[in-house]
């Protein structure tokens, strides 16, 4: 049974937002913005994507990207991140994702507990934790994680030796291992501690 609320307020069109990767060492941070109906909210099985397997995540994408009212996905290079920050980066991010809706959403719910919005976009709440609440935020870190995952594999096959088809960029022992040992990739993040 999905304990996931559907929506903040029943009379709007709301779009939940979320981002991935804003603890990473290397690529982007990628951020997703979805609208959902309610009855597609129930139906999916969704959750805080942190707490899904791998091939529930995937699972889950096909059928949020098939049955969304409106859905998409950005992504914030790690040159990017290295100049305006990587909490910028992630506002940036889902600013953009909401940018690129083909569906104007009444108002966004935000995971998290601050947002730097824009003139031209809607209302917002922030909700600490909101990706374990609402089911558009779910869905939206679904999104977010999946797309920056597949994006981290096919860096693997360029710079290979960093594990990243296992640890995605994040700062595991065995990534750091590999920085100290074959110095950093392009794609590393600069103004992050790397060692």
């Amino acid at each position: 049974m999905n304990k996931l609320r559907a929506f903040l307020e029943r009379h709007r069109l709301e779009a939940g937002c979320d981002e991935a990767g804003r603890g990473c060492l290397a690529g982007p941070v990628v951020a997703a913005a979805v609208i959902l109906d309610q009855s597609v909210a129930s139906e999916l099985d969704l959750n805080d994507s942190k707490l899904l397997t791998a091939k529930k995540r995937e699972e889950l994408r096909r059928k949020i990207e098939e049955k969304a009212i409106s859905w998409a996905v950005s992504f914030v290079p790690h040159d990017q991140i290295d100049e305006i920050n990587i909490l910028q980066a992630s506002f940036l991010a889902m600013r953009k994702s909401v940018d690129k809706l083909h569906v104007k959403p009444e108002c966004l719910l935000i995971d998290g507990n601050r947002f730097v919005s824009s003139d031209s976009m809607p209302p917002h709440t922030c909700i600490v934790k909101g990706d374990a609440q609402f089911s558009s935020i779910a869905a939206a870190s679904i999104l977010a994680k999946t797309h920056r995952d597949e994006f981290m594999i096919q860096q693997d096959n360029i710079w290979p030796g960093y594990s990243w088809c296992s640890n995605f960029g994040y700062p595991t022992k065995a990534h750091r291992l590999a920085i100290a040992r074959l110095g950093a990739t392009p794609i590393h993040r600069m103004s992050f501690k790397l060692l």
